[in-house]
């Protein structure tokens, strides 16, 4: 949250709407973010994404090498370059409290950062394999577009999250994920993000031995283009900073099921693959070494899990099956507005 001064400041100033710059204290732990961040230069072909879907065709197999297991999911995985773009913020944004309190700023203040996410397959591959069509492409293809807001809370949080994610799916899903950041000296520690199993919730997990896992057994010991295995996939974004100086990382955590957050879905998605639960980190590294002007160099890793739920769990209706869709990237800082 902001200090009393900062506080003060804003409120005084009422509210602006102005491009992002970076610095702004308005901005809290989102103050490094302002500007586009994408799959550039040594950083092209990052982004990984892996996810679950429901897949009923009579009589086809798995694999030919066990033709008596049916698949009712296929396994979807894909290569990606991403542009991530924070523009706007709109700062001073008054939430109304009672009018009585003895406190300054009985009101809630918050800023709000713009931002735009377009993400472009590069190649895809699917277990049950399917058709390259238009509608199931596995090549180049369009495959991502979220509008959404970052939220900084300056006050009145009762020592709960102070940042927010508002994210908007045009698959027709509505996200309000809450959380907090920090800033840490050195590069990310990945193993001390919370639950990021990659496998489904809801059945024996043993990919090795359930042959209902097959696909994701298929792609552990065939990695998508020799890089991407399902059962581990941050180990991409430990080898994409391996070697790199990284001074300083803002850890952004964001999870609906924090506080009052939440995802709500239209009919076909929630009867069909209902998305339950969406858990992210960010990493916003800046570098050690300079660049050839002087200039403070960065990097933004992340790592986002959505369940999605679908096929009731055995036989008996105890709720149903949890397949987590999990998106990774690495990309660099390629654009920076003035401060």
């Amino acid at each position: 949250m902001l200090n009393a001064n900062d506080l003060q400041a804003v409120v005084n100033s009422g509210r602006t709407v102005t491009q992002a710059t970076p610095g702004d204290p308005a901005l809290g732990d989102l103050t490094l973010l302002p500007g586009t961040w994408a799959n550039a230069d040594n950083l092209a072909s990052h982004g990984w994404n892996m996810i679950a879907l429901p897949y009923k065709e009579p009589g086809r197999a798995v694999n030919p090498n066990t033709p008596d297991q049916k698949s009712d999911f296929r396994l979807l995985l894909n290569q990606f370059n991403e542009t991530l773009t924070f523009t706007t913020v709109d700062k001073g944004v008054p939430n109304r409290g009672a009018a009585y309190a003895q406190i300054f700023d009985r009101d809630q203040h918050l800023a709000a950062l713009q931002y735009i996410q377009h993400i472009v397959q590069i190649a895809a591959v699917d277990l049950p394999q399917t058709a390259d069509t238009a509608d199931t492409p596995k090549g180049s293809a369009a495959i991502h577009h979220e509008p959404g807001l970052l939220l900084h809370l300056f006050s009145q949080t009762d020592g709960g999250p102070d940042i927010a994610r508002l994210a908007t799916i045009p698959h027709g899903d509505a996200v309000l994920a809450l959380g907090s950041g920090v800033l840490v000296n050195g590069p990310p520690n990945f193993n001390n993000i919370g639950d990021f199993s990659p496998l489904p919730l809801g059945v024996d997990d043993d990919v090795d031995r359930n042959p209902y896992l097959a696909p994701y057994k298929h792609f552990k010991d065939n990695p998508f283009k020799n890089l991407f295995n399902p059962t581990d996939p941050l180990a991409l974004l430990k080898g994409a900073v391996q070697g790199v100086n990284i001074k300083t990382t803002t850890v952004l955590t964001f999870d609906t099921a924090l506080a009052t957050g939440g995802i709500n879905n239209i009919p076909f998605v929630v009867k069909q693959a209902n998305a339950s639960r969406m858990r992210a980190v960010f990493w916003i590294e800046e570098l050690a070494d300079l660049d050839a002007r002087g200039n403070p160099q960065f990097m933004l890793q992340y790592a986002q899990r959505v369940l999605l739920d679908f096929f009731p769990i055995g036989h008996r209706d105890v709720g149903r099956i949890k397949w987590p869709h999990i998106s990774i990237n690495t990309m660099k800082l390629t654009a920076r507005p003035a401060s």
